[in-house]
């Protein structure tokens, strides 16, 4: 029985060594990631905003288009209202016509208006996508420049990345789910990642927190999982103190 929880704490120790030269390649690289994955949904974002612009402009000049072809059919019904004109039988159906002629007319003035707004509408559109695609061009600069610091910096460390996350992938062959789950979750819950911890100097080595000397006893016999009573973090030894 002390041997396999030796084992246990000994293959969770060399997890967490490996855990840790892996977090330290990746705060070498810092927030770059993170700056490039938020440059690329900026990006993203501008490129969605240009596409609709275009949508919408598409769109107004569609209307445009059916404006100025009901202006000619207006005005061909005028012509063929005023040629009815001409033939009239009385002053009833000249009144008639003439309404006709005035609401095509009005028609016309309508088309005209709304065409001259669809202009405006698409000029400042266009105004619009200018400032868009100036932010857009900016912003792709920038891509380039955090990739090419990201690209400089992991190519430095792919290699002893992969071999690490290689060993880790053995490392945790030899680990219970059980003890997997409680080291990652206590990862996921203290800044420095540190899960298995020594004490060091009668200290925890991860809060720093006294740990009483039967505690440190009962570390030093590799009888159980002990935990810190501070902080949770899992205990693998004690650091021999030097005389």
């Amino acid at each position: 029985m002390e041997s396999t929880v030796a084992n246990k704490l000994e293959a969770l120790m060399r997890l967490q060594t490996i855990d840790s030269q892996l977090d330290e390649i990746r705060r070498v690289r810092g927030d770059l990631p993170e700056e490039v994955r938020d440059l690329e949904d900026e990006i993203a974002g501008y490129e969605v905003r240009v596409n609709k612009f275009d949508e919408e402009i598409q769109a107004i000049n569609d209307n445009i288009a059916a404006r100025k072809q009901a202006i000619k059919d207006s005005e061909n019904l005028i012509r063929k209202y005023e040629d009815q004109q001409t033939n009239v039988r009385n002053n009833r159906e000249y009144d008639a016509i003439t309404k006709e002629i005035e609401l095509q007319r009005l028609e016309i003035q309508i088309s005209e208006k709304k065409i001259k707004e669809g202009y405006y509408q698409i000029e400042q559109k266009n105004n619009e996508i200018a400032g868009t695609k100036q932010k857009l061009e900016e912003r792709r600069k920038d891509l380039n420049s955090k990739n090419g610091e990201l690209q400089v910096i992991v190519s430095e460390s792919e290699e002893e990345e992969r071999a690490l996350m290689q060993e880790r992938e053995e490392a945790v062959k030899h680990i219970e789910s059980r003890l997997l789950t409680a080291y990652s979750r206590i990862r996921q819950n203290v800044r420095n990642g540190l899960a298995v911890v020594t004490v060091k100097r009668d200290a925890c080595g991860g809060c720093f927190n006294t740990v009483p000397p039967q505690r440190q006893s009962d570390i030093a016999s590799h009888k159980k999982i002990i935990v810190c009573e501070h902080c949770g973090r899992i205990f693998a030894d004690v650091e021999q103190k030097i005389a």
